[in-house]
């Protein structure tokens, strides 16, 4: 079963490794593709821009200086284009209304298709320009009617071959090129050795969940940095560390049940071992023992009761909160402990305020009460005495128990609602306590949004003060 886990996780990782490269890939090629498509490609249209625009501009001042000839001539063009000093053109064409041509630069009456075509096309009164970048040249031509007197007598054609900023494009777009070749590597380079770190921390992360899941909680990530990585590295290592209290606290948990459970069974065993064992035993000591077993077995159903207490708390069940009245809670309480405390001779006095409502449930607010109290008698003294005093104001509702018992030392006072945690061991087991009953009455009361607090009772005893928040009438219904 470890092996294919490992296997599954490898597919895994590998399928990562995979989206990132592809990702990181098509980002490259996209990011590539525009940087040599947009540079060259602007670089290329301002050259035609710029084309356009020199010729546009010659051709029509040639244009308007040959409409002003009476009978242009191969000779008065010649003349017109000396004095206009219109160079550069590898040819210069210049026809008449039909299509005639009149002048060529070229010394030839045949026209290359193209230019028979514009010179047709500005013969009708529009103006063609042409521009095209081929063989690290530019090619361009511009072709431009003659008028006289709103009346068309002629077209000029120019054509100009530039391989100076041709080649300048082409060296550009070369250059660029294996410019972005460069960066692609440098790129996949930079992101495999990247990526190698991250997946090996990913990997690190993993193995230590693997290690978790098979049961060791003490395992923990080494961290470094701040990034997204180190702050879950973080959270795993308070994760674990919670696991690890967790387990130290079932461990405890577990013997400590184990030692309470074991005790009054083995003292049943004990007991009624005797009882078999004497033919000869007397009825009064039967009638002890008996009574004896039954003490034990008393004890042993209370602890047992007050482990699925704290089992339907743990499982933390969904409760449905209805507004209760601690004060009738707290008399019903009062009514089952009176035996108990007139066993210890122990005195109590209630000043309990009415309207005083929480929301919770009556059998959680009764082992509230009913806890504190019955440990309030227990480990009183003689004649001592137990107050409990019930207040409410506009925003909460707190009862407090005081006693003027042995009291709980400064230093104890974070542990006792710990389970199975006693301040005087020998004398909660003299008074049959468990170690439960706080922690039953912490967990409920945190249950339902209280808090409670531990303090000293001048000048002597303890005192326990919880606080419910006061709900509102929107709550209560009431």
């Amino acid at each position: 079963m470890q092996i294919k886990a490992l296997k599954r996780c490898s597919i895994r990782t590998g399928s990562i490794n995979f989206q990132f490269f592809f990702f990181l890939a098509v980002l490259l090629l996209t990011l590539l593709l525009l940087l040599n498509i947009f540079p060259h490609t602007s670089a290329r249209d301002a050259v035609y821009q710029e084309k356009e625009n020199s010729m546009e501009s010659q051709a029509t001042t040639l244009s308007s200086a040959l409409a002003s000839l009476d009978k242009p001539d191969q000779e008065s063009i010649s003349e017109v284009l000396r004095f206009l000093d219109i160079q550069g053109y590898d040819r210069i064409t210049i026809t008449d209304d039909t299509g005639a041509v009149l002048y060529d630069t070229q010394g030839t009456k045949h026209l290359p298709p193209e230019a028979a075509d514009d010179l047709q096309t500005a013969l009708g009164s529009k103006t063609v320009f042409r521009s095209v970048l081929e063989k690290d040249a530019f090619s361009s031509s511009y072709a431009i009617p003659v008028c006289s007197q709103r009346t068309v007598t002629g077209a000029v054609y120019l054509h100009e071959t530039d391989t100076e900023r041709g080649k300048i494009i082409n060296d550009l777009k070369v250059q660029i090129r294996t410019i972005s070749l460069i960066i692609a590597f440098a790129a996949l380079l930079l992101s495999a050795v990247y990526s190698s770190v991250v997946l090996q921390r990913i990997h690190a992360l993993a193995n230590a969940m693997r290690t978790v899941a098979a049961g060791d909680y003490k395992q923990r990530l080494t961290i470094s940095g701040s990034d997204e990585l180190s702050e879950l590295a973080k959270e795993f290592n308070t994760l674990t560390e919670r696991l690890d209290d967790t387990e130290r606290q079932r461990r405890r948990f577990v013997s400590d049940a184990s030692h309470e459970l074991k005790t009054p069974l083995a003292s049943i065993r004990l007991l009624s071992d005797s009882i078999v064992q004497n033919e000869n035993i007397d009825p009064e000591t039967v009638r002890e023992f008996v009574t004896d077993i039954g003490n034990e077995a008393e004890r042993l159903q209370r602890t047992t009761e007050k482990l699925l207490d704290l089992s339907r708390l743990d499982d933390d069940i969904q409760i449905v909160p209805e507004p209760v009245d601690v004060k009738q809670v707290a008399v019903d309480a009062m009514v089952l402990l009176r035996p108990l405390a007139d066993e210890h001779k122990v005195h109590i006095r209630c000043d309990l305020a009415d309207g005083c409502v929480v929301m919770a449930t009556v059998d959680d607010m009764f082992h509230i009460i009913f806890n504190l109290m019955e440990n309030a008698i227990k480990y009183n003294v003689p004649d001592g005495s137990v107050n409990l005093i019930l207040r409410s104001s506009d925003t909460a509702v707190q009862f407090t128990v005081e006693d003027t018992g042995i009291g709980i030392p400064e230093e104890e006072s974070y542990n006792i609602f710990s389970r199975f945690y006693r301040v005087d061991k020998a004398r909660s087991r003299e008074a049959g306590g468990s170690g439960l009953g706080l922690s039953i009455v912490h967990d409920a009361v945190k249950t339902h949004g209280g808090t409670i607090a531990v303090g000293q009772n001048k000048p002597q005893g303890s005192r326990f003060i919880v606080t419910f928040p006061r709900p509102t009438s929107e709550e209560t219904g009431i």
